[in-house]
């Protein structure tokens, strides 16, 4: 299973952005029994969690994104999505998509797979 995210590139703050994961690969059939999450890293810092859709579509956000990030899916597309508004120079970071085979969430050394992630940059 491959994943892809797209969607990353430099923003202003207050901006926008909308990033996506497709999932690929001769598993991807059942990409709607996974759980997909985000993940950011920046520079000099952990891994942290941003958000995750489990399969029973039922979402949890990290406290530094909620109200201004939205997860979603489309199953039919194999992808998932990341709506980033009200952007702040501190959402700087690469972000990561992963799947959970369980379709549950638990903690990112969990996760099944993970995609190479994409650079967003929010400037001052």
């Amino acid at each position: 299973v491959q994943l892809q995210a797209f969607g990353g590139g430099l923003v202003q703050r207050g901006g926008s952005l909308r990033l996506s994961c497709v999932v690929s690969g001769r598993t991807s059939s059942t990409f709607s029994t996974y759980a997909m999450a985000w993940f950011r890293q920046a520079l000099g810092r952990e891994r942290e969690f941003v958000a995750v859709i489990r399969r029973s579509a039922g979402i949890t956000y990290a406290d530094s994104v909620k109200d201004r990030f939205a997860i979603s899916r489309d199953n039919a597309k194999n992808t998932v999505y990341l709506q980033m508004n009200s952007l702040k120079p501190e959402d700087t970071a690469v972000y990561y998509c992963s799947a959970d085979r369980s379709g549950y969430y638990s903690s990112g050394d969990a996760m099944d797979y993970w995609g190479k992630g994409t650079l967003v940059t929010v400037s001052s």
